[in-house]
């Protein structure tokens, strides 16, 4: 089915991503997580691949592609069982916003390793309280006049892979001199900078990568911290969240696909009476459904990623939204279809199922809630007054 909107270069990634993810699988991402430790071994051999940094401009080492060649890799290893959430956020998100805007110095210092995987970066825009309204963000950075440098304040939170990131893309706002009204752009502030500092968020979520809350206290960054224009604005922050959008919805599908698979082959083999539980239709037709949405929501997923890579950034913003939102949707009733199939089974270590619960809603809350992109729906593609 994918050949048909896919072209033959995208086909043969997705069967290479698909072998790699096979060679690791579920159990290798368990026997991570139960470590405590990274899947550092799948991002490696991925990124001699040149699998992570696929959508990075060739003239850093990237493969010179797009967020439609990304999400292939995303979804497929999360098909597999193994999915690497820091994809979402390294490449896709810090690596795009510093590839379209960011300074050369920018790029030769980041880029490169973005895309051979020897360097990642977390993204940090989520706030206390500010949650899904981007306007409330607090986090502030200004100039000292005596140097030039600025001085960023704040605090976010569930800000993914801070502790194996070499910096994080801070969202903060500036005061426009003209208006006086606080804008939003985007600094790296390095791990170690002093005043930067993170605690961990005690998550009932299975995954390698760790959530935490930083806290930024006067952190001093040099006046080239800043990414791309400081008039730029929303322009540069949705070039970011837009991949952000497409790749969770990527995150989503291979989910939903590897709790379908593992509900498939139960579904083949459990008998009970004469033949397998597969053949009845009260197991077999909500599978068929789920399958459906799922295929559904990967339609609006490469719609989005094409949009987006033809630099229609209105058009992908859209279509970026109901991708996630379809996606999401669509693994949290696969998911939740696959354990019922398997019963008591369903919740066992042993089918690994049982922590997709939890971490299919994850598509549903983050970056964005449901709701709030049916705010976004309703106000922008319907034309319907705001309740807020």
């Amino acid at each position: 089915m994918t050949a048909l909107i896919e072209t033959d270069e995208q086909t043969a990634l997705r069967t290479s991503v698909a072998a790699l993810g096979k060679r690791y699988g579920r159990d290798y991402f368990a026997q991570v997580v139960a470590d405590g430790t990274h899947t550092d071994a799948l991002w490696e051999e991925a990124a001699k691949l040149g699998y992570l940094g696929v959508n990075l401009p060739e003239a850093y080492g990237g493969g010179g592609s797009g967020i439609a060649e990304l999400s292939i890799v995303l979804e497929e290893l999360g098909a597999a069982g193994c999915p690497l959430l820091m994809l979402v956020v390294s490449p896709a998100i810090c690596g795009t916003v510093i590839a379209r805007f960011g300074t050369q110095e920018q790029k030769r210092t980041w880029l490169p390793g973005l895309a051979d995987g020897t360097r990642k970066m977390a993204f940090g825009i989520t706030e206390p309280d500010a949650g899904s309204n981007s306007h409330r963000i607090t986090t502030t950075a200004r100039r000292d006049p005596a140097t030039g440098e600025w001085l960023l304040t704040g605090r976010k939170v569930f800000i993914s892979g801070v502790d194996i990131a070499d910096a994080t893309l801070i969202v903060g706002r500036t005061q426009d001199a003209r208006t006086g009204k606080l804008k939003p752009c985007l600094f790296i502030v390095p791990r170690d900078a002093p005043g930067f500092s993170r605690n961990p968020i005690d998550m009932e979520i299975d995954a390698p990568e760790k959530q935490f809350e930083l806290v930024l206290d006067e952190v001093r960054l040099p006046a080239d911290a800043l990414v791309g224009e400081e008039d730029a604005g929303l322009l540069q922050l949705f070039a970011g969240l837009n991949p952000e959008r497409i790749m969770t919805a990527a995150f989503a599908l291979g989910m939903a696909r590897y709790a379908i698979g593992r509900a498939l082959e139960y579904a083949r083999t459990r008998q009970v009476w004469k033949e397998a539980i597969g053949a009845h239709q009260a197991i077999a037709h909500p599978l068929a459904q789920a399958h459906i949405e799922v295929e559904c929501a990967r339609l609006m997923t490469q719609k989005a990623a094409r949009l987006y890579d033809a630099g229609d950034d209105v058009g992908a913003g859209e279509a970026a939204n109901m991708a996630k939102y379809a996606a999401g949707e669509a693994c949290v009733r696969a998911v939740d279809q696959s354990v019922h199939t398997l019963g008591g089974n369903g919740l066992t270590r042993e089918y690994g199922l049982a922590a997709l619960i939890t971490a299919s809603r994850v598509a549903r809350i983050a970056p964005v809630s449901r709701e709030m992109i049916l705010n976004y729906v309703s106000h922008q593609t319907l034309g319907l007054p705001k309740s807020y």
